[in-house]
């Protein structure tokens, strides 16, 4: 509804309510006439609102909008690397997390280091990869590896995970 449709219904109402006020026998005219400018007052002050609201544009955040808004410190670190030392903490401290999580991560990077490097595919030829990874980082990388007895037990030390990761890196 336009702004002159909502001033002519509130000047209706307004009529209104004063016919009504003075209708009142009880009421003095004067305290009528008082009740009802508070009311065409309070009418104005609403319709002036919902205008400005309407056509004044976006309201500019306050403050305290301001503050509660959240800013996303700047990363440290690229998320990637956040996400593999989170792999690592929780390999660390859960042996079926290092065997579900952390020892495909490792073992898929040393395929495709052994891959780009070496020329063979680490699946196919184990033999060759254990010749190149070592006795202790084959264990740990081997696509035969068993489960853990204790799947709730520590996982991989992480002075380990820290050996594997070197050795890959050399490849």
């Amino acid at each position: 509804m336009r702004l002159a449709g909502r001033v002519a219904w509130s000047c209706f109402l307004a009529l209104g309510a004063l016919a009504g006020l003075l209708a009142i026998h009880r009421l003095p005219t004067a305290r009528g006439l008082a009740i009802w400018v508070v009311l065409v007052t309070a009418l104005a002050l609403i319709l002036m609102i919902r205008h400005s609201r309407e056509y004044g544009g976006p309201e500019p955040p306050s403050r305290f909008e301001e503050a509660l808004r959240t800013r996303k410190p700047p990363a440290t670190q690229p998320e990637e690397l956040e996400r593999m030392d989170r792999e690592i903490v929780l390999g660390n401290a859960d042996a079926d997390h290092a065997h579900r999580r952390l020892l495909p991560l490792l073992r898929a990077t040393a395929a495709a280091r052994i891959a780009a490097r070496h020329g063979f595919e680490l699946e196919r030829q184990p033999e060759a990869a254990h010749a190149l990874l070592g006795d202790n980082v084959w264990e740990l990388l081997r696509p035969d590896r068993p489960h853990p007895e204790d799947r709730h037990g520590p996982g991989v030390p992480r002075a380990q995970i820290e050996k594997v990761i070197a050795r890959v890196e050399s490849l």
